[in-house]
C-alpha cells in the first residue's frame, strides 16, 4: 500500500512535466512553429537588402524592408524618440552623426547605413549608423 501511495503522485508529476515539454506550439509568441510536415526551402519570399534594388517601404510604425547594403541617404524631419537623446526620422532611428545637425524638427539629408543588429535602450525604430549629415 505505501508503494502505491509513492507510485501515483510519481506519475502524476511525470506526466505534468512531459506536458509543459511539449513541441506543440511555437516557443515565443509571433514566432511560427516547423513541423515535419512542412516543406523547407532554402529561398525565401521576403526579399534581402542586397537583392533589393528599390528604395526602402515605409509605414507608420517604421521601415518594413531595410534599404540595401551599403551606404543610403535618408531625407527629412527628425522627430524625438519616445526615450531621451533618442532621434528618428522616418522610422529609423539615428545612432552617431553630428549632435548640432541632428536636432528634433531639422530637416536632414543623413548617409550611412542600417545596422539591424545593433542594440539600443531607444526601444524604436531600425538603428541606422550617421556617417554624415547635413541640413536641407
Amino acid at each position: 500500500m505505501r508503494t502505491f501511495r509513492l507510485v501515483v503522485p510519481a506519475l502524476v508529476v511525470c506526466a505534468a512535466l512531459s506536458a509543459c515539454g511539449g513541441t506543440d506550439g511555437p516557443a515565443t509568441p509571433g514566432t511560427p512553429s516547423t513541423t515535419s510536415d512542412q516543406p523547407t526551402s532554402a529561398s525565401s519570399s521576403t526579399p534581402t537588402p542586397a537583392t533589393t534594388p528599390s528604395p526602402p517601404l515605409k509605414s507608420p510604425g517604421g521601415p518594413t524592408v531595410p534599404p540595401p547594403v551599403g551606404a543610403t541617404e535618408l531625407t527629412g524631419t527628425i522627430t524625438a524618440g519616445v526615450e531621451p537623446n533618442c532621434l528618428l526620422l522616418d522610422g529609423y532611428l539615428l545612432v552617431g552623426g553630428p549632435r548640432d545637425v541632428l536636432a528634433a524638427g531639422a530637416r536632414v539629408t543623413v548617409t550611412g547605413r542600417v545596422e539591424t543588429g545593433t542594440m539600443t535602450t531607444c526601444q524604436q525604430g531600425t538603428p541606422f549608423v550617421v556617417e554624415g549629415a547635413h541640413r536641407s
